[in-house]
């Protein structure tokens, strides 16, 4: 019996593989990856496109139209990526006292009722997973390229991306199934000298950002009358800043369906923020780096200065305030990902790891809920998604 290492595909999925980039065809229980096959098919490609992810046991078995000789589903076997869940494994995997020794599936609908809670948990089919734990499931990196035909996440990512020629559509459905690697390390971004740059520790942002607030804070009480008005212009911006916020990761990490089918914008979506729902336990790559940071930052310290353009003072105390809950949001980010937190972080921690297991759609704010019940874009309470 192949490997039970191999995973197991929902009917859905095994549909989606239909194309001469990535053609997926059953027999019964098993899933084959026969795109590497395509050109190389006596009968040409176009025929097994006919069969892209469906049942092709009728057919090769089927003398009158074509008889398939032993050494044909002996090129199968070498192309096996996985199990589909039919319902006859399905009854009886859930059945026997040890299912994995049929095959590694979910439970029937009918199993699910009597099942424990979080013994089978059924998936999202954005992101492939179904709970906040998988985000920390590791992945096998070789059999996720052999089956995905995305990322291979032992080599450098970014000319992986660059030299991919990826269109857009499959990008984005592949950057939200979160993988998660060797325990949270970091994958290889760029595999050289530039790597140690794409990293950035959590106590970083503190360390750079609150001397240079605490010096523009006290350097703005220079121009306003007194401490009063220096909080007041303060906390302003950084009430200013969780709508900032909202809208930087809705409107610019988030620009998914805007975004132009090209290389060059692919590429920079993933830098941006892609990396991050690729592998958000990604301890190093989940802050922003100060330079990225100034870059985001020098539109705002203008727009800043041109609001209250009537005092530079003033606008100095905005631009602080606002940094300051950057500071918050980066560092609130960081924990909901990698610490155990008080009661009202733990629902935002729920809320957030939400947004990336289950609806990236929706569910931009990470600091509060505020905006996105504003804007309309809060998330429901996770549902369970349907069985297979």
């Amino acid at each position: 019996m192949p490997s039970k290492l191999l995973p197991t595909f929902l009917q859905s999925d095994i549909e989606a593989h239909a194309s001469s980039k990535s053609c997926y065809v059953t027999i019964g229980a098993k899933v084959y990856d026969i795109t590497p096959f395509l050109e190389d098919h006596p009968g040409g490609g176009d025929l097994i496109l006919e069969y892209g992810g469906k049942d092709v046991q009728e057919i090769m078995g089927d003398e009158i139209s074509h008889a398939h000789s032993e050494s044909a589903y002996d090129i199968l076997d070498e192309h096996l990526v996985g199990f589909v869940a039919t319902d006859e494994v399905l009854d009886a995997a859930t059945k026997s006292e040890q299912p994995d020794g049929i095959v590694p599936l979910p439970p029937s609908k009918e199993a699910l009722q009597g099942l424990p809670e979080g013994i089978a948990r059924p998936i999202y089919a954005n992101t492939g997973m179904a709970s906040a734990d998988d985000l920390s499931r590791e992945t096998d990196t070789a059999n996720d390229y052999r089956t995905h035909k995305f990322l291979d996440l032992d080599r450098p990512l970014l000319m992986q991306i660059w030299n991919g020629g990826f269109s857009k559509d499959f990008y984005l459905e592949q950057v939200h199934r979160p993988r998660h690697y060797k325990g949270g390390a970091s994958a290889p971004l760029f595999g050289n000298f530039l790597e140690p740059l794409s990293k950035t520790p959590w106590w970083v942002v503190p360390m750079v950002w609150l001397p240079a607030v605490t010096y523009g804070t006290n350097l703005s009480r220079v121009g306003l009358s007194g401490w009063g008005e220096v909080g007041a212009y303060w906390t302003l911006g950084l009430a200013m800043w969780t709508l900032v916020e909202y809208i930087l990761h809705r409107g610019l990490f988030h620009v998914d369906g805007y975004l132009p089918n090209n290389r060059v914008a692919i590429t920079g979506h993933f830098l941006l923020h892609g990396i991050h729902h690729y592998l958000p336990m990604d301890k190093l790559r989940l802050v922003m780096p100060p330079t990225l940071f100034i870059v985001l930052a020098s539109p705002f310290w203008q727009l800043a200065h041109f609001v209250f353009y009537y005092n530079w003072y003033a606008a100095t105390a905005v631009f602080c305030g606002a940094i300051f809950g950057y500071i918050c949001y980066d560092l609130t980010h960081y924990f909901l990902h990698h610490r155990q937190l008080p009661a009202y972080y733990r629902e935002l921690k729920k809320y957030h790891l939400q947004h990336h297991f289950a609806d990236y759609e929706n569910g931009f704010g990470v600091t509060s809920r505020f905006w996105d019940r504003v804007f309309g874009t809060e998330l429901a309470p996770p549902k369970a998604a349907k069985a297979a």
